[in-house]
């Protein structure tokens, strides 16, 4: 029996899975560990950390398996952080990360100096603040020290390559996410690089995902227990890895993750690029593909706010009962009527990202009346972080992307009453998938593939990974097709009030503002 294994160096923890060559889920682990936040807006996480955390991981994974029936280990993890190491190899500063906000200055200068325009037609995406290059930038500009010192610059997935193997190599969905690759043509933008003095000798060497990029040294074999030279796979970014986990490596098959944030996620065959670069164009973990990608900040995550802050009645039903909170709200949603008696929700607590690159942005509620009850505020909040996702959905429709099916995931995905909802919004059928695992399980198939198991990413998915609880759209369609039009007008309504408000506020917290007596 050959065994494959998966590591998804994430946010908060590892997660390292272990399968069969049928796609068997055999063992999960998920070592934790905390990021950390030193200025507002900041985030940044100690690589030391993530690497603990895999020998941990894989160890746990070993202890009931023949190592040597290993045959084949793919990585992928949190996209766009920025790890700094020197000539020995060492780290010379924490990981800034995804969710690392520091860079808006740094974002605007380059995007003026290469020209709007010419950064999409490279890099299939705006220079975004979560992005690696504008971090490389601010390091550059504000800790001089440290960027003379710099030898090379890894994504975190990579990094962990790196203590495996000691070899420097990415793929190119990962690489995607930096602001740094020619997307269309698959390797480094050498304008970009140039253009800032970046040598291109500080990046990796960028492959395809199903490549076999290193093999695991002897040192990495001792500390882990697994074989030394294991083929290392390339790999993939966390997304593209969670798309090939659901299946997602054809055209006309979307995934849709609600998860804390909202995925929506489409293959394509060729090169496409939303014109204003509201849609994510990255390569695909797919050989020669590409994805486009919607990101909406708080999906599930407007949901758990809900719960948290306003639902404090049905959280203690769960303590005294045992059953979910979020059960107990389901139900008194599903008794509401479709559109909340014209309640709306704008689920922006964290900004939004697609189809509006607005950090001001901020959520509302729309339509109060005194009829409304916790449960149409319930269903509201369901409904408009559907609707949030439908706006990705939509931008992929105009450009030629025809989704037959929507595969679900993450845990909003768990509720059959937003599976029938979002199937009503998206007037699209919409299905679940056996495999559960997200990314890492991506990874472990993507680890087969460079191994030889599998002769491609498509014989991979089509063997391992099948339609679970698939729901047809119903007699809600024409009530969303409504009522999501009056949804889409109002962020325009409220763009410049969200950006008054973020001026008061930040001429507040500098203590600007005074009284004459």
């Amino acid at each position: 029996m050959a065994y494959l294994i998966g590591i998804d160096v994430g946010t908060s923890s590892t997660k390292a899975l272990l399968i069969d060559e049928s796609g068997k889920v055999l063992k999960s682990v998920a070592p934790e560990y905390e990021f950390q936040t030193p200025k507002p807006l900041w985030a940044e996480s100690d690589p030391a950390d993530w690497w603990s955390a895999t020998i941990e991981a894989i160890k746990s994974l070993l202890e009931d398996i023949d190592p040597g029936q290993v045959v084949g280990l793919g990585l992928t993890g949190q996209m766009h952080g920025l790890v700094c190491l020197d000539k020995s190899g060492d780290v010379l500063r924490p990981c800034i990360m995804w969710n690392d906000q520091r860079t808006a200055d740094q974002c605007r200068e380059m995007t003026a100096r290469i020209g709007e325009d010419d950064v999409i037609a490279i890099t299939g995406n705006p220079i975004l603040p979560g992005f690696t290059a504008p971090k490389l930038r601010w390091v550059q500009e504000n800790e001089p020290e440290v960027y003379e010192r710099i030898d090379k610059i890894l994504l975190p997935k990579d990094y962990i390559r790196y203590k495996l193997s000691g070899e420097f190599f990415t793929d190119v969905s990962d690489a995607s996410g930096m602001s740094l690759l020619d997307v269309r043509q698959r390797h480094w933008a050498r304008y970009i690089l140039n253009e800032f003095q970046w040598p291109e000798s500080w990046l990796p060497e960028v492959t395809e995902s199903p490549v076999a990029s290193t093999k695991l040294s002897n040192e990495a074999a001792s500390l882990t227990g697994l074989p030394a030279g294991l083929p290392i796979i390339a790999g993939g970014g966390d997304q593209a890895a969670q798309a090939v986990g659901c299946g997602i490596v054809r055209e006309g098959v979307i995934s849709t993750t609600l998860g804390t944030s909202g995925v929506v996620f489409a293959h394509s065959d060729e090169y496409r690029v939303e014109s204003k670069g509201r849609l994510h164009a990255f390569c695909h973990a797919v050989p020669g593909k590409w994805h486009l990608m919607g990101v909406m900040l708080s999906a599930a995550g407007s949901y758990q706010w809900f719960r948290n802050q306003l639902c404090g009645e049905e959280v203690n039903q769960e303590k005294e009962t045992g059953r979910d909170a979020y059960e107990i709200l389901n139900e008194a949603a599903a008794s509401i009527s479709p559109g909340a008696e014209g309640l709306l929700f704008l689920p922006y607590l964290s900004g939004e990202r697609t189809p509006y690159p607005d950090p001001n942005a901020r959520g509302s509620f729309v339509g109060l009346s005194l009829r409304h009850t916790k449960a149409h505020m319930t269903r509201a909040v369901l409904e408009g972080v559907s609707y949030g996702l439908n706006d990705s959905l939509e931008l992929m429709r105009s450009m030629g992307i025809s989704p037959e099916n929507i595969v679900l995931s993450g845990g909003g995905a768990k509720s059959p009453l937003w599976r029938q909802m979002l199937a009503d919004v998206f007037n699209t059928r919409c299905s679940m998938v056996n495999a559960t695992e997200g990314a890492a399980y991506g990874a472990a198939l993507l680890a087969g593939v460079g191994s030889g198991v599998y002769p491609s990413v498509e014989d991979a998915c089509d063997r391992t990974i099948s339609t679970t609880d698939a729901v047809e759209p119903g007699d809600n369609v024409p009530y969303y097709a409504d009522f999501f039009p009056r949804y889409r007008n109002l962020y325009p309504a409220l763009r410049f009030e969200f950006e008054q408000m973020a001026d008061t506020l930040q001429t507040q917290s500098e203590g600007r503002f005074y009284t004459v007596d």
